[in-house]
């Protein structure tokens, strides 16, 4: 060790000195005295290896108090903090898929802090339905005879599969058997169940004729699966629902639809390809569907299954039932967003994935110069209005995108991957998308009452101080 750092080592403030500090004293205050000495201790420890490593590092009291309390308001920030969604996809899976509408987020608050009539009927004063009020809502909605909710649409498609055919074969297009996310696929799912999976047909061709000539004695059913995260073009061919119908009849098999996304509302007026509705798929015949509650529905995480009502009864009773449901806040949730869809243009109105499709080229021009006007005299940046394609996400409409506007951010004394990463590690967090040496920060997903919020993010993004310890 040489004589500096010795030195340098004996300078250490104690944490008895650092204690009578005004800036401890106020730590001490706000979290508590026990955690402001933990977290000095374990800064002196970490000052007295980076110098007798010997790295040179300037500490006082100042720096160690400063880092100590960036640190502890880093303890008490929430790992999951709402986040300024800058990519253009408005249904980030990694994000969270569907913001949810204001009713709906408050009825979760509400069944969140109080006692609910869960499994209570009020007016018979007993031991009620916890699904009750939901099934009514989906039922009248999608014109099925009866309806299930679970926590996802994965567990819809396990708790559907295991019911009504563990132990026999169920008939599938090879084209159909898909992974939707998480190296989670379709025909892992199947095993899970318990049922046999029959792949039929090519992955692009698979004809009415295939179907038929794969049923025996043990199929059990017929099942359907919208390819919702991918789209085979050129030489190609599948059986469409009301097609399966026919030969479900025939055979006396129930067709089972697993929809995905599951649309309510019509996406062509966005400029889109419709997507599946549960609705329609009823009607030309499906026997149960089953899709998610917090993608194109723009409610929260849970799987809907609805048709008839026999197949339903029998997945209501079967053991898996109870591990899959859902608990009283997705519920309440879920039943506020089914309650706009009662008058589509409010559902259109109130829904958020609707209302950030709905925005207009030129209202997203408007707000991207304010953006720009707010951000010009930071001279560390420049500047700039992009044309960008956001996308749908979640799934939904693969190869599509729509018209949309970005801010593109050039920070001259930082790297963009700096500027990126400093914006994602921010409070709120930003998340955007590098392209072509810019920072695309897309407006089509970026609420206006978050604008003034972005410009700070943006301000502190470029100017963040590292952890000298770090």
């Amino acid at each position: 060790m040489s004589s500096d750092q010795s030195k340098r080592l004996r300078a250490l403030p104690k944490v008895d000195s650092l204690l009578n500090h005004p800036q401890a004293n106020a730590l001490s205050k706000q979290y508590s005295q026990g955690l402001v000495v933990q977290g000095l201790r374990e800064l002196l420890e970490e000052a007295r290896q980076a110098l007798l490593s010997g790295k040179d590092v300037e500490i006082n009291q100042e720096t160690l108090l400063h880092v100590c309390e960036k640190r502890l308001s880093c303890m008490f920030v929430s790992q999951k903090p709402a986040v300024i969604n800058a990519s253009g996809i408005l249904l980030h899976t990694n994000l969270g898929r569907a913001p949810m509408a204001k009713a709906a987020a408050q009825a979760a608050y509400e069944a969140a802090i109080n006692y609910t009539p869960l499994e209570y009927d009020l007016e018979a004063g007993q031991r009620g339905d916890r699904q009750a009020h939901v099934e009514g809502l989906l039922s009248k909605l999608l014109g099925a005879q009866a309806a299930l909710v679970l926590n996802n649409n994965a567990a819809a498609v396990l708790l559907m599969l295991s019911a009504i055919a563990t132990g026999h074969e169920v008939v599938v297009s090879r084209g159909e058997l898909v992974e939707i996310g998480g190296s989670f696929r379709v025909p892992e799912v199947m095993e899970q169940s318990g049922c046999v999976l029959r792949e039929v047909g090519a992955t692009n061709k698979t004809k009415i004729t295939d179907y038929k000539q794969a049923i025996n004695d043990n199929t059990a059913a017929l099942l359907k699966v919208h390819t919702s995260n991918y789209k085979v073009v050129g030489f190609t061919q599948s059986v469409e629902v009301e097609e399966l119908s026919a030969l479900a009849r025939q055979t006396g098999l129930p067709l089972l639809a697993d929809l995905g996304s599951g649309a309510l509302l019509p996406l062509s007026g966005f400029g889109l390809m419709e997507e599946p509705g549960p609705r329609e798929a009823l009607q030309q015949g499906a026997d149960v569907v089953c899709f998610s509650g917090d993608k194109l529905l723009g409610g929260p995480q849970a799987g809907i299954l609805a048709g008839r009502k026999d197949l339903i009864a029998s997945m209501k009773k079967h053991p898996l039932m109870r591990a899959l449901r859902p608990g009283k806040m997705s519920l309440a949730a879920l039943e506020a967003t089914l309650q706009l869809y009662q008058d589509p243009n409010f559902a259109l109105r109130e829904l958020p994935l609707y209302q950030m499709l709905a925005l207009e080229l030129t209202e997203l021009n408007r707000r991207a110069l304010r953006l720009q006007n707010e951000l010009q005299s930071l001279s560390g940046l420049t500047v700039r209005i992009a044309d960008n394609e956001a996308q749908l996400g979640g799934g939904s409409a693969p190869g599509e995108s729509i018209p949309s506007l970005a801010l593109a951010l050039q920070p001259k004394d930082i790297t963009v991957d700096t500027l990126a990463r400093n914006l994602r590690l921010g409070q709120p967090p930003v998340i955007g998308r590098i392209h072509q040496g810019s920072l695309l920060l897309d407006l089509r997903t970026v609420r206006e009452d978050q604008l003034p919020a972005l410009v700070e993010a943006i301000q502190r993004a470029l100017r963040q101080e590292d952890d000298p310890l770090a």
